[in-house]
This record gives C-alpha cells, structure tokens and sequence, in this order.
C-alpha cells in the first residue's frame, strides 16, 4: 500500500502530527516497519473519533487489546480515496452546475462535500448523474431517486455491519480469541463475502425493476392518465396498515427477546401472503404499511390473513382503505394515508376494519362480508368515517 506523511495522517484525523506521535507512543497505533499506511491511517483517525466520544486512551487500549477496535482492515478492502477535487473541479469534470453537485451529494446522504474533499470516486459518480441529467430526466426526479439510493444503501450497510457483530465479531470475543486473531479473521470474512454484495445487489434490482415495470404497465392500462388537476406524484392505491395488537404487554410479559422474535414472524407471515402487485412499504416498529393497486384483494388478504392466525399467537389487526397518496422518495403521504393508519387504530385484535371506499369497491364481490359500524371519529379529521368490520362469508 502507498506511503504517507505523518503530517498527511494527522490532517486527514483532525490532529497535530503531535498527537499522533503520542498516540504511536501509548501504542494505540500499529505501525509495520515505520511505515505510515492508509490502513494505519484509518486506525489515526478512528482513535480521533473514539477521544471526540469523551473515551480515554486506557479504554481505547484496552478496547484494541480485546478485539473490539481493529479497524485497519477497513482502509485495505474499502479505500476511501484521496481528496483531490474541489467542487469549482468536480463542476469543470462532470459538466454539472456546482449547485447541483451540492444537491446530489446532499440527496445521497454524503452532506454536501465539502470543497477540497471530493475523490476521484465521487467525481465518477457524479458523472453518472450528469449522464442521467443529458439523458433527459429531471432534476427533481434524479434528486428523489438520489435520497431513496442514499436511504436504501444506509440501511444495507447498517445491517450488515450490525449482523456481522451480533452473529461473527461479538461471539469471537466472548469466547477471548486474541485480537490480532479476531482482525484476521474479520478481514477475512469480509474479503471473501464483499465481491458477493454487488452481484445480489445487481440481480435484485433487476428482480425488482422488472416486477415494478409490469406493474406501471398494467396501471397504465387500468386508469386514466390526467391531462389536468392533481399535481404529478398523485396516484390512487390501496393501503393497509397491520401491527401486532398487544405488543406493550407481550415485552412485560415474555421479554424484549421474545416479543422482537413475535415481530419478525408476523412480518415473515406478512411477506409470505401478500397478494401479486402488494408489498411492504416501510416497517413501524411492531407494524407495517402496505401499498397495492387492488383494494379488494388487499382486503381479501387481510380477512384470510387473520383466518389463519394459530391459536396461542398474538393476534394482528389490520386497517385497510383506498385513496390519493403522493408519492415522494419511494414513500407514501397524503390525508388517505393519515386515515389509515387512524383506521387500524381503532381495530381490535383479530379484526379488520375498512372505510366505506374499500367497500365501494368491492361491490359484487362475493369473498368478503361487511359488517357496517356507523360513522366513527378519527383522531385529526374533523368529519366521522364510515367503517365496517370485514369477515369472512357465512358458511
């Protein structure tokens, strides 16, 4: 690996090179045959972040001494690159504005870059977006893409890391595996699964991007383009919300553990079932939203969903409706969802219950019995709405 300066390493940390040399001293910092390595570099500038968190050199010592700091690994199999453009550059590379380059980088979750601190990584990467722009999509539309990517990618590099420590690097200190051994065996870990991420990354979006194509297909076919009115992003779909009634007496009852445990079956059951063109949207906690295009499969979901609820398991209750949402930054908004989610609140366990838009729908309909409850008010909306309690037919 490329050499650097003591003066490079204390820069890129946020100390003086004094610090540095008295960190090597106390024997914070691994340093093979004098050499300053980016790798050596990194540890510099985790020690910095470690003593901005308030934790003395004693803890930091001992923390690298029992494994749990050893980060060197992390510059040889992701180097992070060397600043070597300002955003005047960046803009003279990539043919953006540099307004626009700020936007972007903002959008993606990487703050605004800072002038003097953009890579040659990051240059590439805009040019991509400066690609998008001369292709013909919008700013806007690149910019909302931009934070769904910058979301999605947090949360996949969260999880892994998590996991990782949970399942691999927390069990290997338990067990007082010496540190050099755990740091060996960490990078080789992550040596051998990261070439992995990006081909189950790519077929995935592939997967998705296909199934999602097909679905604005056939809603093109199913309804009406507008020619005025409502503002672009507006569509009308079918929501649900669903959590896991009693999930506050579950944790006092049988632990965090187990009630966590209870929550990742009923999602599981929830993904297994839903019906062809519904999904899960985002989690809440002990819940889940669910946008489809049909709302009476959706509802035919939901009843045959809670049909099947062994006995002995807590019982889910769910809230179904149909409306306008806008969409923004993959996720749903608007007064239809704020009712939703106000429905499934006044759901009991093991019930369903739907507004008179779902019933509306389905009309003619010989799968699901509505039972009517009159109008009921829901919290923040100053008109009562009209529910039903959905059930299975008789016989």
């Amino acid at each position: 690996m490329a050499s650097l300066t003591l003066s490079e390493v204390a820069a890129g940390a946020g100390v003086s090179p004094a610090t540095v040399r008295r960190w090597r001293r106390a024997g914070l910092i691994p340093l093979a045959d004098g050499v300053w390595t980016p790798a050596a570099a990194a540890h510099v500038r985790m020690v910095a972040r470690m003593r901005e968190r308030g934790h003395s050199l004693a803890e930091i010592r001992r923390a690298a001494e029992s494994g749990q700091f050893a980060p060197a690994f992390i510059e040889e199999l992701l180097p992070s690159g060397t600043p070597s453009y300002d955003v005047r550059a960046a803009a003279a590379a990539t043919g953006l504005e540099e307004e626009t380059i700020e936007r972007i980088t903002t959008a993606l979750g990487v703050g605004g870059l800072r002038a003097g601190e953009l890579t040659a990584g990051d240059v590439e990467m805009l040019r991509y977006y400066s690609a998008l722009l001369g292709a013909g999509m919008p700013l806007e539309a690149i910019l909302q893409l931009a934070r769904v990517y910058g979301q999605a990618f947090a949360q996949i590099a969260d999880a892994e890391v998590r996991l990782v420590h949970i399942h691999v690097h927390e069990p290997l200190m338990r067990e007082g595996v010496p540190a050099l051994q755990i740091a060996e065996q960490m990078e080789g870990m992550a040596a051998a699964t990261l070439p992995l991420a990006a081909p189950i990354m790519d077929y995935l979006h592939g997967l998705y991007l296909r199934h999602f194509i097909e679905e604005d297909l056939i809603g093109h076919m199913e309804g009406e383009v507008r020619r005025e009115g409502p503002e672009l992003g507006r569509m009308r779909v079918a929501l649900a919300f669903a959590d896991l009634a009693g999930y506050t007496r579950l944790t006092e009852e049988r632990g965090e553990q187990a009630a966590v445990r209870a929550v990742e079956r009923f999602v599981e059951a929830v993904q297994r079932t839903l019906p062809v063109g519904a999904r899960i949207i985002k989690h809440l906690g002990d819940g889940v939203m669910i946008v489809a295009a049909d709302p009476v499969a959706l509802c035919g979901w939901a009843v045959d969903f809670l049909e099947q609820i062994p006995a002995g398991v807590p019982p889910p209750r769910i809230g179904v409706h149909c409306g306008e949402v806008l969409y923004r930054d993959g996720d749903y908004f608007g007064r239809d969802v704020n009712q939703v989610a106000r429905v499934v609140a006044r759901a009991g366990p093991g019930e369903v219950l739907v507004t008179g838009a779902v019933v509306d729908a389905a009309r003619g309909s010989t799968g699901i019995r509505f039972h009517p409850l009159g109008p009921v008010g829901l919290k923040g909306f100053a008109q009562p709405t009209e529910l039903f309690r959905a059930s299975m037919p008789e016989g």
